[in-house]
């Protein structure tokens, strides 16, 4: 009986034990069997939003998006929008003690397994490259 007493007051003191806290941690709340699709910070970071991520929110709409609170709002607004747009639920998770390299995830509450969850970066094409780098100075100084 006094086991019980003294789990119960643990519990009261630190809130429910949690399975697996450093992948909850990591997958902003969520564990990776849950994970369907998932965006590093760096890559919330770049301009547009990734095709992979509005597919995977526009055919799994009872899923749940999480974005890390710890990134600027401006990162996730574009997000956030896709969510309501499809009506998808969103949560903006901050920890003050972790702050996880994951910027977006797209999970459900049960299992799922998803073999491949990272979408890969954008490469940009080597054209594309060029012409950033030629930009506005190369075209205003450019030698006749």
């Amino acid at each position: 009986m006094a086991e019980n007493i003294d789990d119960y007051l643990q519990q009261g003191i630190h809130g429910q034990k949690q399975t697996k806290p450093d992948e909850r941690r990591k997958f902003l709340g969520s564990l990776r069997e849950r994970v369907i699709i998932a965006l590093k910070q760096p890559q919330m970071r770049e301009d547009g939003i990734y095709p992979q991520v509005e597919e995977a929110i526009k055919a799994n709409s009872k899923a749940h998006l999480y974005l890390n609170g710890n990134m600027s709002y401006s990162y996730l607004s574009k997000y956030i929008k896709l969510a309501s747009k499809y009506r998808v639920e969103y949560t903006i998770v901050t920890n003050k003690e972790h702050n996880s390299e994951i910027g977006l995830v797209l999970a459900y509450d049960y299992a799922i397994d998803r073999p491949e969850i990272f979408v890969e970066r954008k490469t940009i094409k080597t054209e594309e490259k060029k012409e950033k780098k030629s930009g506005i100075f190369a075209k205003l100084f450019k030698r006749k």
